[in-house]
């Protein structure tokens, strides 16, 4: 996504020269969402984007995956060859974080391209016995697949609920029983010792039998091959890109889940690994790297400080997430988790700053725009559900 909006962007925004667009697949670009769904269980054979790259005169190259870059001579290295730029832009995303000791074991799997889906079809449809590893935002959407195929689904979490580092321990409670419902089974505060073939073992000894095991135990900036070449890494690997998404090295931007950049809204630097991020951010740095071009002033520049968004499809549940919060926020309650439709809100000395919805859309769309604004609001009148967010500003 963020290296094909690049592109788009460039053109529509009036980039006149020659631009090139690579990718280590060999698979015309696709969308990443409809992978973990439709793409999954059979219903779509795949999500290519509707893109006429020739009628935009973008030039496709297929199979080059980077594996080094000097940026004084301004050369990007492929692993089919040397390429020549003037200005480049950095997509290189994210990849899957390995399971220690699971590499060359049979039956073990990720999901995030096309042909993990592929090697991942054929299981679900044979309607096998399951270990998903990690209960993150892609675990769940996995299990929530598997279970839909028929699947038997065991999820395993070492830590203490599900969504670590993504949702405060009393909010990752109230999801729990999503597994009970779709009938997965959710084990918590349980690490892997080993993966076997058909078999995971736990670090207490136990053996739970698996025909396969899917391992989703987060993803980690694809940027190991930029070491060494001047453009400058935060220690989560990501590119440390500025608030303009130039990075340390002249003539280069870096975009989507491959770069951090720097928050004032939140007053951090952000790492974000989400769709809307990668759609959004090529629109800045396509803006910059043109406004470079024509020699414009800094106030011409684009600042990119965008409000987070996230959605997932799990369990039966719409899942949206606006915004950013940290542990010191105050957390307010929309409503009883136990229903079918709640919200959560995150307030920072009034401010609101991060907004969860469960089946609530209203509550996102509203809370999306109240945290661009800045806007102060009412905690009393926050917590009543049936009060739109609007009307709790105070």
């Amino acid at each position: 996504m963020a290296g094909v909006q690049t592109a788009v962007q460039l053109r529509e925004q009036g980039w006149r020269g020659r631009v090139r667009l690579l990718g280590a697949e060999l698979h015309p670009p696709y969308d990443r969402p409809p992978l973990s769904k439709a793409v999954l269980l059979g219903k779509a054979e795949g999500s290519a984007f509707d893109i006429d790259f020739a009628a935009l005169g973008v030039e496709l190259e297929l199979g080059r995956r980077a594996v080094r870059l000097h940026p004084e001579e301004r050369v990007l290295e492929t692993a089919s060859g040397p390429v020549p730029y003037d200005r480049l832009v950095l997509a290189t995303g994210a990849e899957p974080v390995s399971l220690p000791g699971s590499e060359g074991v049979p039956g073990v799997y990720v999901l995030r391209t096309l042909d993990d889906v592929a090697r991942l079809r054929p299981v679900l449809e044979e309607r096998r016995t399951l270990v998903v590893v990690g209960a993150g935002w892609i675990g769940a959407e996995f299990a929530t697949a598997a279970r839909e195929a028929g699947c038997e689904v065991t999820v395993v979490e070492a830590a203490a609920g599900p969504l670590p580092g993504a949702l405060p321990a009393e909010v990752a409670a109230a999801v729990r029983g999503w597994y009970a419902e779709s009938g997965a089974r959710l084990r918590t505060g349980t690490a892997v010792a080993a993966v076997e073939p058909g078999a995971v073992v736990l670090a207490g000894g136990e053996r739970l039998p698996a025909d396969a095991v899917v391992v989703g135990i987060g993803a980690r900036p694809a940027t190991a091959w930029l070491r060494g070449s001047g453009v400058a890494l935060c220690p989560d690997g990501s590119v440390r890109a500025d608030d303009r998404l130039r990075t340390s090295v002249p003539a280069v931007y870096a975009v989507g889940d491959c770069a951090s950049f720097p928050s004032a809204r939140y007053g951090a630097r952000l790492l974000v690994h989400h769709w809307d991020h990668a759609l959004q951010s090529p629109v800045v740095a396509a803006a910059n790297l043109l406004a470079d071009a024509r020699g414009a002033g800094p106030a011409e520049e684009a600042v990119y400080d965008p409000v987070p968004y996230f959605w997932s499809e799990q369990f039966g549940r719409f899942v949206q997430y606006a915004g950013h919060h940290t542990e010191g926020d105050r957390l307010v309650w929309r409503g009883d988790p136990g229903e079918p439709a709640w919200s959560v809100c995150w307030l920072r000395d009034g401010v609101l700053v991060a907004l969860l919805a469960v089946g609530r859309p209203r509550d996102l769309a509203q809370g999306r725009r109240l945290i661009e604004r800045g806007a102060r609001l009412d905690p009393e009148l926050l917590t009543d559900a049936g009060v739109a967010l609007k009307k709790a500003v105070r």
